[in-house]
């Protein structure tokens, strides 16, 4: 296809239609709708073409989202909003209503299972191939693991009432949601199998390259104690 013409750097063709006219931002979502090619999936350009360019990233950045077929990605993009996670932050506890879903682009969450006696140990991490409460998309309303920033983070948020519509309207993002939630699991049933039967040394050494693989980075920025914490 060629492109006609240019938007702030871009190139684009002219499909008069606007899908995404619902606000005030109906320039760059018009420029995204516009965007040169007709690939079924959603593409860098057209996020640098609806979103502003931060330090925190794209949506596309996390591998689930950039999965969506194009159509399905569009009814998600308008109630997305990046923000940078610190260190530390609880962004979910457990045995509370999940309010957001987040989708990663960077970083690592944990998901730790909380005991009686308010000790936690870590059942799965969570990185950009991946998404955090996606399950409220399905009614499962209240957390069963606290969430954890464990390294700085930035993701994608969406309010779990639009998410729990688009999850309603599209198959694709169900699957999403379903998938990923037996991911999920399979890592708590490896963590529990690495706990019982591999010494302290095998499960720091598999603990630091899952760390590694998230984040998709070699430098894991944790101090000792958050590390005997994460390994119980």
């Amino acid at each position: 296809m060629i492109c006609k013409r240019r938007y702030d750097g871009y190139r684009t063709d002219d499909h008069p239609a606007d899908p995404y006219k619902t606000g005030p931002q109906d320039a760059s979502r018009s420029a995204l709708a516009n965007a040169c090619g007709t690939s079924a999936r959603p593409t860098g350009r057209d996020i640098a073409l609806s979103m502003q360019v931060s330090k925190v990233g794209f949506p596309l950045d996390n591998k689930l989202l950039a999965s969506l077929p194009r159509g399905d990605f569009a009814r998600l993009i308008p109630h997305l909003s990046s923000i940078a996670l610190q260190q530390g932050a609880v962004l979910i506890e457990a045995g509370d209503e999940v309010d957001y879903v987040y989708f990663p682009h960077y970083g690592m969450l944990s998901l730790l299972a909380v005991l009686r006696d308010g000790k936690a140990i870590e059942t799965a991490t969570v990185g950009r191939e991946g998404v955090v409460g996606a399950m409220a998309g399905l009614g499962l309303y209240k957390s069963l693991v606290r969430v954890v920033v464990q390294m700085p983070t930035a993701a994608s948020k969406i309010a779990a009432t639009h998410f729990r519509t688009v999850v309603a309207t599209s198959d694709p993002v169900r699957s999403l949601a379903i998938r990923y939630n037996e991911v999920l699991l399979s890592q708590a049933r490896i963590t529990a199998a690495c706990n019982a039967l591999h010494s302290i040394e095998a499960r720091f050494c598999r603990w630091l390259l899952q760390c590694a693989d998230r984040a998709a980075s070699t430098t894991v920025p944790l101090t000792q104690e958050f590390l005997a914490e994460m390994l119980g």
